[in-house]
């Protein structure tokens, strides 16, 4: 994926509300809750949660050049998924404000992912794309799409169609587009983009 610049506008301020909005998800959930499936195929709430709290301590690690104290899918969460999701937010907001405060700063930063090294614009883009998604995956599961970020899910899905998704449909990260009435609510559009069942 190669975003061009009109692609990279407010992607860096989008990763704050994005983390803002999925900890809100995240503190709507109850302690039952964390078992049920959700809309990402195989994965429960907790593992779901799990996932994108790893990814939040490995952009944060890579970005200022520390250790993230553990591998993507190790148990990040323990006894405390609420809390767990707060501090990795914090530290990858914090990271990304000291790395690129603007999207202006983005195209000197690169990280260093699983699949290799990616400039700053991708990494940015890839990493707003999970704290969000799985945001709305856990707030569709638990009932809460009250509180998705709908601006924020309408100008990624427009990202998305202006982006060769067969990279990434083809290995599995995404599935096949489902359909959606044209006056759904753009969390529900942005899901079915991606294949999710809802």
């Amino acid at each position: 994926m190669k975003p061009n610049v009109s692609q990279n506008i407010a992607v860096v301020e989008h990763i704050g509300r994005a983390l803002t909005m999925t900890g809100a998800v995240v503190a709507a959930i109850d302690a039952g809750d964390w078992s049920r499936a959700t809309p990402c195929p195989e994965w429960d709430a907790r593992t779901t949660l799990n996932h994108v709290v790893g990814g939040m301590r490995i952009f944060a690690a890579e970005l200022t050049g520390g250790d993230p104290g553990g591998e993507h899918h190790d148990d990040w969460l323990g006894a405390d998924p609420e809390g767990a999701y707060a501090k990795a937010a914090a530290a990858d907001r914090a990271a990304w404000e000291f790395a690129a405060p603007t999207d202006d700063d983005l195209a000197g930063v690169t990280v260093r992912l699983g699949f290799g090294s990616v400039p700053g614009p991708t990494a940015a883009l890839i990493h707003l794309t999970e704290v969000l998604v799985h945001g709305v995956d856990l707030a569709v599961t638990v009932g809460r799409s009250d509180l998705v970020d709908q601006d924020l899910c309408e100008d990624l899905l427009a990202r998305m169609r202006r982006t060769d998704m067969d990279a990434f449909r083809g290995p599995g990260m995404f599935g096949h587009a489902t359909p959606a009435p044209t006056d759904s609510s753009a969390h529900v559009r942005l899901l079915s983009f991606l294949g999710r069942q809802i």
